[in-house]
């Protein structure tokens, strides 16, 4: 980052431009990719059911300003691009919207977002408290992710014995002697 925010505006613009077509696209094909791959298999079925003829209708009509928005977000434009991905959207409406994002993501990080992201990191340099707040929270956001995917696995866990015909409801038959 450090040899982006040295640049002059407009090469840390058209930096991060190109980086986030890219990545947006990258994102695309492999969303692209899997539909295809997974019509190849047993999915087929469920790839073609008119439940996701429809979703892949909303997707190529509606999904345009979806995929522009996400460029605002942060965690959901990974997503978003992949759900346009395997929804098969159009490409004359996908790269649009793509171009439109991806100037507003490298125009905010650009002026903004770096400056930001400057101004964290020189805090917590400066401070040593700071930085050991910056870590404490990294380490209590990793804790709770791990927490929350353990309890969610248990939870499935349970779920499905209790619909195992082998495991689920355990009838106990007591053994008479000589029966």
């Amino acid at each position: 980052m450090e040899s982006i925010t040295s640049l002059p505006f407009i090469w840390a613009f058209l930096a991060l431009f190109c980086i986030v077509m890219m990545r947006a696209n990258a994102t695309y094909w492999a969303g692209r990719g899997l539909a295809a791959g997974g019509r190849k298999t047993t999915l087929q079925k469920h790839l073609d059911s008119p439940a996701m003829l429809r979703a892949e209708k909303i997707i190529a009509r509606w999904g345009a300003p979806a995929v522009s928005v996400s460029f605002l977000t942060i965690g959901v434009q990974t997503a978003v691009n992949m759900s346009a991905g395997l929804g098969r959207m159009p490409l004359r409406r996908y790269i649009p919207a793509t171009v439109v994002g991806s100037l507003a993501w490298a125009g905010i990080y650009a002026t903004i977002g770096l400056a930001a992201f400057d101004a964290a990191l020189s805090a917590a340099a400066g401070s040593p408290l700071a930085l050991l707040a910056l870590l404490l929270l990294a380490a209590a956001a990793a804790l709770a992710l791990h927490l929350f995917r353990v309890s969610r696995s248990r939870r499935l866990d349970r779920s499905a014995l209790a619909d195992c015909p082998v495991m689920g409801q355990e009838t106990v038959h007591p053994v008479v002697p000589g029966a």
